[in-house]
C-alpha cells in the first residue's frame, strides 16, 4: 500500500498547483497559435512558390501529418520514459522546426519543416494533461485539466490578430509570424526546467524513493508558506496502481485488451466524432456559406467573433467538469453544438449566421475541454499516456477524413446534407460517452483504477508468477 497518491490528493489549491497550470498552458497556447497560423501563411506561400491546387493540399495537411504521428509515439513513449522528458524533447523539437520554417526557399522544405513541428506540436499536447491530472486532486482535477485546454483559444485569437496586422502587412509578414510562434516557445522550455517528474508515473515505474523525494520537495513548498497540510491518514491511503513493465507494444496491445477494450473504444470515438464534426464546420463553413450567396464569414469581424467564443467556451465546460461530470459536458455540449450547427444551416441573415456560428464555436470548443479532461482519467497510470496519445491521433483521422467527406456529400445532398452528416456524428459519439463511459468526477486515478478494472491484477493480464503487490 503506498501514501504517495494520498499524499498529493491532500494538497490544496495553491500557487503549485496553478504554476503547473500556467507551465502547461502555456505551451496549449503556442500550439494553438503555430497550428491556426498556418490559415494565413498558406495563401501567401502558396503565392510565392507559385503551388498548384495540390501541393496547396499537402502543405496544408503538413501540421496534421507531423500531429498525428507525434500524438501517438509520444503517447506510448510518456508511459516509458516519462511524461517530463517526452514533454521537453517535444517542445525542443517544435521550436527549432518552427524556427526553421521561417528561412525556408522552397516549398518542399517549408513541407518537411512543418511536419516535424506538427510532430512536436502533437507530441507535447498530448503529454500535458495526463502529467497535470497526476498532480492535481480529485476535486480541482476536471476544472484544471479543462481549463488547461483553454489556453489554445489565445492561441487562436492571437493568431487572428497576428495574421491582420503582421502577415497582412508586410512583404516577409509570414516569415515574421512564423518567428513568432517559436522565440517564446525557448522561455517556456527554460521554465520547464523546474517541473518535477509525475510521482504517480515514478511509482507505477517502481521508483517509489523518487517519487516520495519529489512529492516531500512539494510538501515543503507548502510548509514554507506556512500551509498546514492534513495528515495523510484523514485522506485514507490509496493503493498504488499496478506496476508497469511492458513495452511499447505491450502497452499498445493492453489498450484492446478485455479490462480496457470498451474504455479505449468509447475514447476514440470520442475523440474521433469531436475532430470529425469541428473540422467539418470549420474548414468549409465560410466556403458553403458563400455559396449560398452570404458574405458574413468572410468579414475580419466574424473571424475574431468566432475565435473569441472559444474562450467562454473552454473555460465554462472547465468550471462545469467539476459541477455536472466531464461525461455530461462531454455529451451535453456536442448536442449543443448539434444544435447550433442546425440553426448555422437554416440561418439567412447577417445576425442569425454570427449568432449561430458564436453558439458552434461556443459548444464545440467546450466540449474539447471535456475530452481533455476526461480521456487521462480513464486509463490507468501505466499506459495512461498510450491510451490519451492514440486517442488523439485517432481523432486526428477524423480531421482529416472530414473535410474530404463534407467536399463529396455537398454536391450530392446539398448544404443540410452536409449539416445532417456532421450532427448525427455528433450525436452517435455524444450517446456513446454517455451511456458507455465511466463517471470520473470527485474520484482519484487510483479509485477510478481499482474499481473499475481491478487493482489485484495487473490492467495487462491476469496474474501470473510476476504477481503485482499494492
Amino acid at each position: 500500500m503506498s501514501a504517495v497518491a494520498a499524499r498529493l490528493e491532500r494538497l490544496p489549491l495553491s500557487g503549485f498547483h496553478r504554476k503547473l497550470l500556467l507551465i502547461g498552458g502555456l505551451g496549449y497556447l503556442f500550439d494553438g497559435l503555430d497550428s491556426s497560423s498556418l490559415a494565413f501563411l498558406l495563401p501567401v506561400v502558396s503565392k510565392l512558390w507559385h503551388l498548384s491546387s495540390a501541393e496547396t493540399g499537402l502543405v496544408a495537411s503538413s501540421t496534421y501529418i507531423g500531429y498525428f504521428f507525434g500524438a501517438f509515439l509520444s503517447g506510448v513513449f510518456a508511459d516509458l520514459i516519462g511524461r517530463r522528458r517526452i514533454m521537453m524533447t517535444a517542445l525542443a523539437i517544435y521550436c527549432v522546426a518552427s524556427l526553421a520554417s521561417a528561412a525556408a526557399t522552397d516549398w518542399h522544405t517549408f513541407f518537411a519543416l512543418r511536419i516535424v513541428a506538427g510532430f512536436g506540436s502533437g507530441a507535447e499536447t498530448v503529454v500535458i494533461a495526463p502529467f497535470l491530472a497526476e498532480f492535481v486532486p480529485r476535486r480541482y482535477r476536471g476544472m484544471f485539466c479543462g481549463a488547461l485546454v483553454g489556453f489554445m483559444s489565445f492561441g487562436y485569437l492571437s493568431s487572428s490578430i497576428l495574421g491582420f496586422v503582421v502577415v497582412r502587412n508586410y512583404v516577409d509578414g509570414w516569415r515574421y509570424l512564423a518567428v513568432v510562434t517559436s522565440l517564446p516557445v525557448v522561455m517556456l522550455l527554460w521554465w520547464r526546467r523546474t517541473l518535477p517528474e509525475s510521482p504517480r508515473w515514478l511509482e507505477s515505474q517502481g521508483r517509489t524513493d523518487e517519487a516520495n523525494r519529489i512529492v516531500s520537495t512539494i510538501e515543503s513548498w507548502f510548509a514554507g508558506r506556512g500551509i498546514h497540510l492534513p495528515p495523510v491518514g484523514s485522506v485514507g491511503v490509496l493503493p498504488a496502481s499496478a506496476r508497469a513493465s511492458g513495452s511499447a507494444l505491450q502497452n499498445v496491445l493492453t489498450l484492446w485488451s478485455p479490462r480496457l477494450a470498451r474504455t479505449t473504444a468509447v475514447s476514440w470515438l470520442m475523440w474521433f466524432s469531436v475532430a470529425f464534426a469541428y473540422y467539418s464546420f470549420f474548414s468549409w463553413i465560410p466556403s458553403l456559406l458563400l455559396k449560398e450567396g452570404l458574405t458574413m464569414t468572410k468579414s475580419f469581424g466574424y473571424s475574431i467573433a468566432i475565435y473569441g467564443a472559444q474562450i467562454p467556451g473552454y473555460f465554462s465546460a472547465a468550471w462545469l467538469n467539476e459541477r455536472i461530470g466531464r461525461k455530461a459536458v462531454v455529451a451535453s455540449y456536442m448536442l449543443l453544438g448539434g444544435i447550433a450547427a442546425i440553426a448555422l444551416a437554416f440561418s439567412h441573415t447577417g445576425i442569425g449566421i454570427m449568432i449561430a456560428g458564436i453558439c458552434l464555436s461556443f459548444f464545440m470548443n467546450g466540449a474539447f475541454a471535456g475530452v481533455y479532461a476526461y480521456t487521462p482519467e480513464v486509463f490507468p497510470t501505466a499506459v495512461r499516456t498510450t491510451g490519451t496519445g492514440s486517442s488523439s491521433s485517432f481523432g486526428r483521422i477524423g480531421s482529416v477524413s472530414a473535410p474530404i467527406l463534407v467536399g463529396l456529400i455537398y454536391p450530392v445532398l446539398g448544404f443540410l446534407g452536409v449539416f445532417a452528416m456532421t450532427t448525427t456524428v455528433l450525436l452517435i459519439g455524444a450517446c456513446v460517452v454517455f451511456f458507455l463511459g465511466i463517471e470520473t468526477r470527485n474520484r482519484s486515478l487510483e479509485d477510478i483504477e481499482a474499481e473499475e478494472f481491478g487493482r489485484t491484477q495487473d490492467v495487462r493480464g491476469p496474474l501470473s508468477s510476476t504477481e503485482i503487490h499494492g
